[in-house]
């Protein structure tokens, strides 16, 4: 067994309005099931989610934020106007994002970009997956699968890695539950984040300096899938995710410390 991974070179820097599934075909001879990892900072470019700090003006929210944790209030506002919870505010804003994504800043980036603007993370990534998908398909006349990735930190790891945020035509999970181990026992628990593996060992060849490269094809690996998929399928719900309750109960006893402070 063996795959492949490709970059596709020569890709240009990308403005609002670029057309990238042509751009992408233009460089590369798609071929059936081919799994095309596009970095989120291309997409985001290609759909103008660019902004510049000097146009936000922060909401008390954010100018709160700011004097607790030293960051400027413009870009604070920014990354709320992006999330649905604030899970952590200092010394980072860990966040979930109006898309369901749990990130640092919501994804928002002030690298590969020219001086004085900074990116917002695609709005709908599973939307942007989704339409890249199609016009790549439609221009190749190969049926491919689409991985939007961005680069997270690992809780308890140092380092970044990459992230699938949006994904076509490619079941984020694979469920193992009811097959056999090497023993014969059946299992019960294993679930395989395919989509997270593939944007791992593609961000691998993407890189993060000026020299990195934004679209990479994964051949050899047969993961299409015919029916629409959703990258909401690798996210824990609610009540499954440990991690976020334990942060809320944290935000609950500051907050309750505060009160009795001011109350005091």
């Amino acid at each position: 067994m063996k795959f492949e991974a490709i970059a596709v070179e020569n890709i240009p820097l990308i403005h609002a309005g670029d057309d990238l599934p042509s751009i992408i075909c233009e460089n590369i001879e798609l071929q059936d099931r081919d799994i095309v990892i596009v970095a989120s900072t291309i997409v985001a470019k290609a759909e103008g989610e660019i902004f510049r700090l000097e146009d936000i003006t922060p909401e008390k929210m954010a100018l709160e934020i700011a004097a607790r944790n030293g960051k400027d209030a413009r870009f604070i506002q920014a990354v709320l106007s992006r999330s649905k919870e604030v899970l952590v505010e200092k010394p980072f804003m860990l966040v979930t994002t109006l898309a369901g994504h749990t990130c640092v800043n919501a994804g928002i980036d002030e690298s590969n970009i020219e001086n004085g603007f900074l990116i917002y993370s695609p709005e709908n990534p599973n939307a942007s997956a989704s339409s890249l998908g199609q016009e790549l398909e439609k221009l190749s006349g190969k049926k491919v699968s689409v991985i939007v990735t961005d680069t997270n930190g690992r809780a308890f790891k140092i380092g970044q890695t990459g992230a699938a945020i949006g994904v076509y035509k490619i079941k984020p999970i694979k469920r193992w539950i009811g097959e056999k181990d090497l023993f014969g026992k059946i299992l019960e628990i294993t679930e395989e984040a395919v989509v997270d593996e593939l944007a791992g060992a593609a961000n691998l060849l993407m890189g993060e300096g000026g020299g990195g490269t934004p679209v990479i094809v994964i051949r050899g690996l047969d993961h299409y899938c015919e029916e629409n998929t959703f990258i909401k399928e690798i996210y824990r719900s609610d009540e499954q995710d440990i991690i976020k309750k334990g942060l809320r109960c944290l935000q609950k006893k500051e907050l309750n410390l505060k009160n009795k402070r001011f109350q005091s």
